[in-house]
């Protein structure tokens, strides 16, 4: 539970990793490990909420991910069929918004209309966002960017001169959110892994061995105080209080 004064990170990402290690470390097919990575996500959610985070963006399938075996690929989609049926509900009770972020194009017809239903449905709840980066790769969001600028450019709608970083911004999936403060990345990996590559920039990383179906709150709460702990000058100087 957020205390009186304590500093909550308002945007955690999370690079969920270590879903296929768990399976094998307990000697059962990798789709386990993706149905325990499953539980983990509610645990996170909940917790997340309960400690007053704003937003929580969790990569769940990047678009390098369409190299695993196809029936990987199809029980991945199967589990996300099931798992937004599913936790509608909860979403709805616990008033938390769902949005996706990545290119859809690929996806199956019948994820898109399940994701389609979900962020209808909880469009207007307002305690948490919930984004799910599906078929999703930072590089790729960042050349869409460029090319909606250089369509506007060619339209008359803006000159390349004046182009900002806010203009960027406004071209990329997160478009309105604040960028994470806090980044967490399980299984004892050390790498972004073409996540949210703009939006990161200035983020707090924090890296833990824990493989993510074993991530539990306690993890999550030794992330945020480790957070809270740290200084964040964005590359400025702080300069102590004059007497």
């Amino acid at each position: 539970m957020e205390q009186k004064g304590e500093r909550i990170p308002e945007h955690i990402a999370i690079i969920m990793d270590g879903n296929g290690r768990w399976a094998t470390q307990h000697g059962l097919p990798r789709i386990e490990g993706h149905k325990e990575g499953a539980k983990t996500v509610r645990r996170v959610v909940e917790a997340c909420a309960r400690r007053g985070v704003k937003i929580l963006t969790l990569f769940a399938f990047s678009r390098d991910n369409w190299g695993r075996p196809e029936e990987e690929i199809e029980a991945l989609f199967s589990l996300l069929h099931q798992y937004l049926h599913l936790e509608l509900p909860t979403l709805m009770k616990e008033k938390i918004r769902f949005r996706m972020i990545g290119d859809r194009s690929l996806l199956p017809e019948q994820i898109r209309q399940d994701l389609q239903e979900v962020e209808s449905a909880t469009q207007n709840n307002s305690r948490m966002l919930l984004n799910v980066a599906i078929n999703y790769s930072g590089r790729e969001e960042i050349v869409r960017a460029a090319q909606r600028l250089c369509e506007k450019v060619e339209q008359g709608k803006l000159q390349s001169s004046t182009i900002s970083p806010e203009d960027f911004r406004k071209e990329l999936y997160t478009n309105g959110m604040a960028d994470p403060d806090l980044l967490i990345r399980t299984s004892n990996e050390y790498r972004l892994s073409d996540f949210l590559l703009w939006q990161v920039a200035y983020s707090e990383l924090f890296f833990t061995p824990t493989l993510w179906p074993d991530f539990t709150e306690e993890d999550l709460n030794e992330a945020i105080d480790n957070y809270q702990k740290r200084e964040r000058r964005f590359g400025r100087v702080q300069v102590p209080d004059e007497k």
